[in-house]
């Protein structure tokens, strides 16, 4: 698990740039030289003095040596990380080169506390164009991703919002802190005060407000009033007993706590697209389930719409088919059929024709029509069965009548 950390204390004098290249490259620190120089650098050995004196130089050179003097990066690791003192000051170069290309740059790897540690110490100027080094928010959020794909591509853990290094989550209400001394003042009773009072209002409310009117609410109704007026540099914060706190004094105390106007004015702006981009998000989900119905009502609709079709066509290709049974009919009823029976078919066709028309119910318009086509193939079939008894009986009396006859001839003929 690491975590990358911009150390953000004065870097606007010579001394101090002195102080911290002298600091990140002592030898109770650096215990097994793991350093690493980028950028033009001529001496044999490395030392603070030499570095200091390089990068003064390099600054006079492109006539930049005012304003900010260097920035300042650690890389922590957790103590159970199974990392080694090399691969961390592989992954500071890496993490240099990507970020700091262009910059005379001191990578050294602390080992003096229990966790390893990597120091980045950069110089503002660029020794290839001379333009100072800037950075803003969104450039360390980049750079807190690009920690976590190097230790992501060598194995290590990565550090997780709300969980512990093992995993395991955060109890509700446990203190996390972004320095060892606003942690140490926040969990030890002893050294508990309004000051450390105001500063957890502050981590309570700040996130909660998209612009001043609801931080000044939000912190009286923790019982501190606030005093930001426009015309003065400093919000003051006052509890009901009368104590003062200034924002500059909460960020000298707690290392890294940054609560002065612009600071807030920019977290309000932020809070205020995350508010307005989750609204957003909601309607939009509001809107496409929305659609997502009306779109399988219309899919039920247009269902239902084929059903009725299906219907519609069976029962018309029911009556077709009873119209055609008709003509078969007609056809094979003999000659003597009367024109009163042809009649009644025509007729018997027209009504079954506008019962289907007229008929809203198809279930209905089926049942009558296979009603009426049974009655028909039943009387047919009885016709049928009358035109075949009828020729049977004329066949036997046609029978009879030659058996008759021949009796006859016979008979006469037996005389002569």
């Amino acid at each position: 698990m690491a975590i990358n950390k911009v150390v953000n204390k004065s870097t606007k004098s010579h001394g101090a740039m002195r102080n911290v290249i002298e600091y990140v490259l002592r030898d109770d620190k650096v215990k097994e030289g793991f350093v690493e120089i980028t950028g033009p650098y001529s001496a044999s050995t490395i030392n603070y003095d030499d570095v200091y004196k390089t990068w003064i130089n390099e600054k006079k050179l492109w006539d930049k040596d005012s304003g900010r003097m260097y920035s300042h990066n650690i890389i922590s690791f957790h103590k159970d990380e199974p990392i080694t003192p090399a691969q961390v000051l592989e992954i500071g170069k890496d993490f240099a080169n990507q970020f700091f290309s262009g910059h005379q740059c001191v990578i050294s790897v602390h080992q003096d506390k229990g966790h390893l540690h990597c120091h980045i110490v950069t110089n503002s100027v660029s020794y290839i164009d001379g333009l100072k080094l800037h950075q803003t928010k969104h450039d360390l959020e980049k750079q807190k991703e690009f920690t976590n794909s190097l230790c992501l591509e060598r194995g290590f853990s990565i550090a997780v919002k709300g969980h512990h290094f093992d995993g395991s989550k955060m109890e509700v209400g446990e203190i996390t802190a972004w320095s060892k001394d606003k942690y140490n003042l926040l969990v030890n009773d002893s050294k508990k005060s309004f000051v450390a009072d105001c500063a957890i209002a502050l981590l309570d409310v700040i996130p909660q407000s998209t612009n001043r009117e609801e931080f000044i609410d939000g912190m009286e109704e923790r019982g501190w009033s606030v005093q930001w007026e426009d015309s003065r540099k400093h919000i003051v914060f006052q509890n009901q007993n009368g104590d003062k706190v200034r924002d500059s004094n909460l960020e000298k105390t707690f290392s890294g706590m940054e609560v002065n106007k612009e600071v807030l004015l920019n977290e309000f702006t932020r809070q205020n697209e995350l508010r307005l981009a989750k609204l957003k998000a909601d309607r939009d989900k509001e809107r496409a389930e929305a659609e997502l119905k009306q779109y399988y009502k219309e899919l039920e609709s247009a269902a239902a719409g084929l059903d009725t079709a299906k219907a519609i066509r069976n029962d018309t290709a029911i009556a077709e088919g009873i119209e055609r049974d008709f003509e078969r009919t007609e056809l094979t009823e003999e000659a003597g059929q009367t024109s009163g029976s042809r009649k009644d078919t025509e007729s018997l066709i027209r009504e079954i024709r506008t019962d289907i028309s007229d008929n809203q119910s198809k279930n209905r318009v089926v049942r009558d029509t296979e009603n009426k086509s049974i009655a028909y193939d039943e009387q047919s079939r009885s016709r049928e069965a009358e035109r075949r008894l009828e020729e049977q009986q004329r066949a036997e009396i046609e029978e009879r009548t030659s058996r008759a006859y021949g009796r006859s001839r016979g008979h006469s003929g037996f005389e002569r």
